[in-house]
């Protein structure tokens, strides 16, 4: 049957089928999942049991292994991460707040590979905004304002030792490994361009973006706190729903994310991998 797209309304997401994740897809295939990712950003493949070799064979398809720092990888499975919440975890989702993945970093991921195993049957949806359509719609005057400047991005907030006491990391399911290399700060362009689809992306995200560089810390964080509603308004946002064996995949140079809670009592468990990404230009 070959690979089958079927996009959202408007273009943001699109479901993938006719290709079994089990076996090496090839080169075809890989080539329309890839032309697919890049033209929604976010797409997902119902129905595919994988076992770890095959989601790292997968995630090689696409590029060189992402680096994963401050989360124990799962034993025998460096690449791989084990997003678990327990039916009791008295914390609140990981990664439930607006971001994009490893930003602090000089290459960030340029993907993300998320898959299903304990889907919970309430709750637990992924909420991905589109960086482009944000930077679009924002006014000439807006795009004067923010064009040429640079931000500060750090992991402290979530992964430094304060920031892991203050969210209750030792209560999680998951190891976190919190470091005090968690406080470097790396610069980004507060816009970049898209290193394959040339599109002008709003790169900004309430975890890791902590400053703007030339500017008083004040104006600095309203400035941020602007833009970081703007980039996650509704218009921008589509709402992800999973179901077991679901692999979900997006492009993490122009997309945000955040996993949505609503499932307390139930258990939920996905395995992660990245795709090494480029320096934001």
């Amino acid at each position: 049957m070959g690979v089958t797209v079927e996009p959202n309304d408007g273009g943001f997401g699109a479901a993938i089928r006719g290709v079994d994740l089990r076996r090496p897809p090839d080169d075809a295939d890989v080539a329309a999942i890839r032309a697919a990712w890049l033209a929604h950003q976010v797409v997902w493949f119902p129905d595919q049991p994988m076992a770890h070799a095959d989601l790292e064979r997968f995630t090689r398809c696409f590029g060189d292994w992402g680096h994963d720092p401050y989360v124990a990888p799962v034993a025998g499975h460096p690449h791989v991460l084990e997003i678990r919440r327990e039916p009791d975890e008295p914390v609140a989702p990981f990664g439930g707040a607006w971001h994009s993945d490893w930003s602090f970093q000089a290459e960030p991921p340029s993907a993300t590979l998320l898959h299903a195993k304990i889907v919970p049957p309430v709750g637990g949806e992924t909420w991905f905004a589109d960086g482009a359509a944000a930077y679009e719609a924002l006014s000439e005057r807006e795009r004067a304002e923010i064009d040429g400047l640079t931000a500060f991005h750090s992991a402290r907030r979530p992964y430094s030792h304060e920031g892991f006491r203050a969210g209750r990391g030792d209560q999680r399911s998951m190891r976190i490994l919190p470091s005090d290399r968690a406080w470097d700060v790396q610069p980004h362009p507060l816009v970049r361009t898209h290193p394959e689809t040339g599109r002008r992306v709003l790169w900004v995200n309430a975890v890791y973006t902590i400053g703007i560089q030339g500017m008083p810390d004040g104006p600095a964080q309203a400035l941020l706190e602007r833009l970081c509603r703007h980039a996650t308004d509704d218009r921008f946002v589509y709402r992800h729903r999973w179901a077991p064996d679901m692999l979900t995949m997006w492009d993490n140079r122009s997309v945000q994310h955040c996993a949505r809670g609503g499932y307390d009592g139930h258990r939920r468990v996905m395995h992660r991998t990245t795709v090494a990404g480029d320096r934001p230009r």
